[in-house]
């Protein structure tokens, strides 16, 4: 049985599209140009949902919300971390107030 999360199976196209020629992947092509590039598309896709949110452009949000996921599905891979390990600090949160564990967070 395939999962049915698309955020997981949107990653493991992400795992297999990364050795593909880039001039045949984009997803390689962010591979290969490295994390400064990868970095920068997860950057612009974020202002741009934000600038859709501001706009209340509901369905810009959801196209640059998609745009997002894929880009920071990207930097997970090139980081080497895996949804799992972003569910598992989900789940290590969950049941906790967002103020009490941002307050538990070190202070630089």
């Amino acid at each position: 049985m395939s999962d049915p999360s698309p955020l997981k199976r949107l990653y493991a196209k992400i795992l297999a599209s990364r050795t593909l020629p880039p001039d045949q992947s984009y997803t390689a092509s962010l591979f290969q140009r490295g994390r400064p590039r990868i970095a920068q598309k997860l950057g612009e896709e974020a202002v741009e949902a934000v600038i859709a949110l501001m706009r209340d452009d509901v369905p810009g949000l959801v196209g640059e919300s998609a745009d997002l996921l894929y880009h920071l599905l990207v930097a997970w891979a090139e980081a080497g971390i895996t949804p799992e390990q972003v569910w598992a600090e989900l789940a290590r949160r969950e049941g906790t107030s967002g103020l009490a564990e941002k307050a538990a967070r070190p202070h630089f």
